[in-house]
């Protein structure tokens, strides 16, 4: 899982999995808040370039970092995010 996470100085960048459901998203929560919090990280990017599936577990993920980030004063944002319809 290491290889999702990519620090530079105060910034994260997570690279999403392909499937970002409960299985994914637990350890993605835990890494990253351990990262942001030992590492002082003040701006988190979710790479989404290798994502084709998300469920509101991976939503949840998303939003608790949001909320975490915005009480220090940090920001969240999203990359290469597709859309597909059904």
């Amino acid at each position: 899982m290491n290889e999702l996470f990519k620090t530079t100085g105060s910034s994260l960048t997570i690279f999403v999995p392909s499937e970002l459901d409960h299985h994914n998203a637990e350890i993605i929560r835990n890494n990253a808040d351990k990262i942001i919090e030992n590492q002082l990280i003040t701006r988190l990017i979710f790479d989404f370039s290798k994502t084709s599936f998300m469920d509101s577990s991976g939503i949840g993920v998303i939003m608790g970092r949001y909320k975490n980030l915005r009480l220090m004063s940090g920001s969240v944002s999203a990359i290469n995010v597709s859309f597909q319809s059904s």
